[in-house]
């Protein structure tokens, strides 16, 4: 659990529409080699088929890096890229089945938006929470109301899992998310879709900066 939590310490959620000047791969491979400790593929608007192909691209050019890959709500293209795992919401399929058809060996993340979602979650099936959203944010625009860094520190409190903290995140916020508890920030526009991808993930380390 504590080797997760060090993987949740700076989380890289794709979003294709920011990342197609460089493509997903490439962005992702600038992020990971600046700092980025672990990686979500998430693109709603493709079908499970070339999501598998995307999750292979990715996979390969995170081999050797110890970096865990991830894909958003489609457990079938999870298992069939054999990647190290999946990341479902409230409303996608249930925890018992998500860990049913990933197995015991994959990573499972659920995303909690309230105390009682967060009290539920389940140990023995789920291995980490995304709680959020921390701020409002463009990228997902049908996210519930943002709960701010207090809301994040009551449902950090409340969990029994390794959390991390997603929603509106940027460089500035990080060390408030850490210090309310959370292991980490989930990051999407802080990082995908700027100009220098590798200054833009540094920008959370600053205490590595010479």
């Amino acid at each position: 659990m504590s080797e997760l939590r060090e993987h949740l310490r700076l989380y890289l959620v794709t979003d294709p529409e920011m990342c197609r000047a460089r493509g997903v791969v490439e962005t992702v491979g600038q992020a990971v080699a600046a700092g980025v400790t672990m990686v979500q593929l998430r693109d709603k608007d493709i079908s499970t088929r070339d999501r598998i192909a995307l999750a292979l691209a990715l996979k390969d050019a995170l081999q050797g890096t110890g970096v865990p890959l991830v894909i958003n709500d489609d457990v079938e293209a999870a298992t069939a890229a054999e990647v190290d795992g999946a990341h479902i919401g409230q409303g996608d399929m249930s925890s018992v089945e998500a860990r049913a058809r990933l197995g015991a060996g994959k990573i499972l993340g659920l995303s909690c938006e309230t105390p009682e979602a967060v009290v539920a979650a389940d140990p023995a099936l789920v291995d980490y929470l995304g709680l959020g959203p921390v701020f409002g944010t463009a990228t997902k625009t049908d996210h519930a109301t943002p709960i701010g860094l207090s809301g994040l520190a009551e449902l950090a409190g409340l969990s029994r899992l390794p959390s991390v903290a997603i929603g509106g995140i940027k460089a500035m916020h990080h060390a408030q998310v850490l210090a309310a508890g959370a292991d980490g920030s989930a990051v999407v526009s802080a990082i995908c879709g700027q100009p220098d991808i590798a200054a833009a993930t540094q920008a959370f380390f600053p205490e590595a900066q010479p």
